[in-house]
């Protein structure tokens, strides 16, 4: 209920008035069952923007602490609203915590329900598609759901009117769903997971043409790529296209 109610009384007009957004592809979107959108991770506001422009409601995993409320008002109304709009708290400290994240996750695509992720897992620091986590290839491959590709350009935001964060006109594309079914695995090999990582990130890349970067944003934002860029990691496309051999292990 209050998912719907956030949606359209308040997030739709906004991203369909306000920002004048425009998207293009719905009818890619599946009407019903579970699924993975992934998209390409530019602005803030891009968990704002591409949600309120789907035709299903998405359902973004989110940082386990934001769900605690602690640290003030601010707080929690931040850990309300996310309760209340139905996201899925992620724990990143791995072991235990971490597997009962991704069994919440199941439960939500069993459930017929679309999970959003981000697979360069961080805001992109200059505008190119950066190597993506497989954690997204994982959850398609044992969830058996297929992969809905989505492309955002325009959500770098500036500050508009009382202040606050604004946009202007950015876009939306949603691709045709990727259907991983035939691989479909509850163990499945690195080489696997990283080949329908990559083929997810080359889907996205079609989209919204950005030039691809074969290394993880987070180096180029804050470990030793930081201060020289990504630019000797630049390739045509991620991955080479071909798909592993049935069996083949990751020596």
């Amino acid at each position: 209920m209050w998912y719907q109610f956030f949606k359209f009384t308040i997030f739709l007009p906004m991203v369909k008035y306000g920002y004048g957004t425009k998207v293009i592809g719905k009818e890619n979107f599946p009407r019903q069952g579970g699924a993975i959108l992934a998209s390409n991770h530019i602005g803030a506001l891009d968990s704002l923007v591409i949600p309120a422009s789907m035709p299903r409601k998405i359902i973004f995993p989110a940082k386990a602490e934001l769900f605690t409320g602690e640290g003030g008002v601010g707080s929690k109304i931040v850990a309300w609203f996310l309760k209340n709009v139905g996201m899925v708290p992620m724990d990143r400290s791995g072991g235990r915590a971490s597997a009962q994240a991704l069994g919440s996750i199941t439960s939500v695509l069993a459930d017929g329900n679309v999970v959003g992720i981000y697979p360069e897992g961080t805001r992109s620091p200059d505008g190119r598609l950066y190597k993506g986590k497989t954690g997204m290839a994982r959850m398609a491959l044992s969830n058996r759901v297929p992969v809905v590709p989505v492309g955002v350009s325009g959500t770098k935001s500036f500050k508009g009117p009382f202040g606050l964060p604004w946009l202007r006109r950015p876009v939306v594309i949603i691709g045709k769903p990727l259907d991983f079914s035939a691989h479909a695995t509850d163990k499945p090999s690195t080489k696997l997971l990283r080949w329908v990582t990559d083929e997810t990130l080359a889907a996205i890349q079609q989209l919204t043409g950005q030039e691809y970067a074969d290394v993880y944003a987070t180096r180029v934002k804050h470990g030793d790529l930081k201060d020289v860029g990504s630019d000797e990691f630049v390739l045509p496309r991620p991955g080479g296209g071909e798909p592993p051999e049935a069996g083949a292990d990751d020596a």
